[in-house]
């Protein structure tokens, strides 16, 4: 059975590695183990020792803590873990952990990649098409 923790810290490894673009064998690479190793902590099926997170938080340019932040609510970190949807304002489904989404992070980093006046640009659009929409 996987624990609620290791499934969280699991989630951050992927988040993060997706948010620099990285590739699961390009951080196994980094930290000596096969990429099948990476995808059994992103999931949560195995464990993460100290010293491997370790390493990880450094090939990943993070400190440590990263990966246990928001942990506290163990509830909401089990429900994204099994992919459990909250229905938003609308009725509509919504995932409970958009970050977990890789058209998310895929999103936020084609946003970041914009020049800032059209990256203002759109982020002002955006927020008076949502005002529009609630």
């Amino acid at each position: 059975m996987k624990h609620h923790v290791d499934v969280h810290v699991g989630q951050r490894v992927r988040r993060r590695r997706w948010m620099l673009g990285m590739t699961q064998q390009q951080l196994g690479d980094a930290v000596g183990i096969k990429f099948q190793q990476i995808q059994k902590y992103e999931t949560g099926m195995n464990r993460v020792s100290a010293s491997r997170l370790y390493d990880i938080a450094t090939a990943l340019d993070v400190p440590v803590s990263f990966f246990f932040e928001g942990v506290g609510d163990g509830e909401a970190v089990e429900a994204d873990a099994n992919g459990e949807t909250a229905a938003n304002s609308n009725g509509a489904s919504a995932p409970t952990d958009f970050f977990s989404e890789k058209e998310t992070l895929e999103l936020i980093r084609c946003y970041y990649q914009m020049p800032e006046e059209p990256r203002r640009r759109l982020f002002e659009l955006t927020r008076s098409l949502s005002r529009a929409a609630a």
